[in-house]
């Protein structure tokens, strides 16, 4: 759902939901960095921006967000991601770029219910002194960090002037069945256009 940029400069009241659209180039670099399974959940998916570029590569998407978007790549609203008890059936991996202000907590609950979680998220969410359980637990796989900054999504609703991006984005990979440490790869999204 949240791809930010802005957003620590933006009140948080101004944010409302946090719907930053990931940029499908984004997704691209994914799926040429990671082999995803067949069965995905984007629990935040906004309007669907992921879950368009995941279906289009072949991939089963249950696309859910607690907002209703009123479109058609979004299978269901009202659904709080943070109060679900267990993944839907099948599911093999939860991909999803989540509200900034609630990342920590997306992270950990998403690893409570699966055993892949796959996460867009700023580079800084490494520095954390708070999240040293999901960073250092043993899990992080994999973070493929963006070589060149990701094209700029503006908040929804935004109607000031564009501009570029200034803030450092990766993918953070959490693989239950990880041991050893954390890989570091770089990436780039020009190199992923046409997926």
């Amino acid at each position: 759902m949240a791809l930010l940029s802005t957003a620590g400069k933006a009140p948080l009241k101004d944010r409302a939901d946090d719907l930053y659209e990931s940029p499908p180039e984004a997704v691209h670099a994914l799926l040429r960095a990671e082999k995803l399974p067949p069965m995905i959940w984007e629990p935040a998916c906004g309007p669907g921006s992921i879950v368009r570029v995941l279906r289009a590569a072949g991939h089963r998407v249950i696309a859910s967000d607690l907002v209703d978007y009123d479109s058609a790549d979004q299978d269901f609203h009202g659904w709080d991601f943070l109060s679900e008890r267990r993944a839907p059936d099948g599911v093999q991996a939860i991909v999803t770029n989540p509200p900034f202000k609630l990342a920590s907590e997306f992270a950990a609950h998403a690893l409570e219910l699966c055993p892949l979680v796959i996460m867009l998220l700023r580079l800084a969410f490494l520095e954390s002194e708070r999240r040293t359980a999901i960073l250092d637990g043993g899990h992080l796989a994999r973070v493929h960090v963006f070589k060149n900054r990701l094209p700029m999504m503006h908040r929804a609703g935004w109607t000031g002037p564009k501009v570029s991006n200034p803030t450092p984005f990766a993918w953070f990979v959490w693989d239950r069945d990880h041991k050893g440490p954390t890989q570091l790869h770089r990436v780039s999204w020009e190199a992923a256009i046409g997926c």
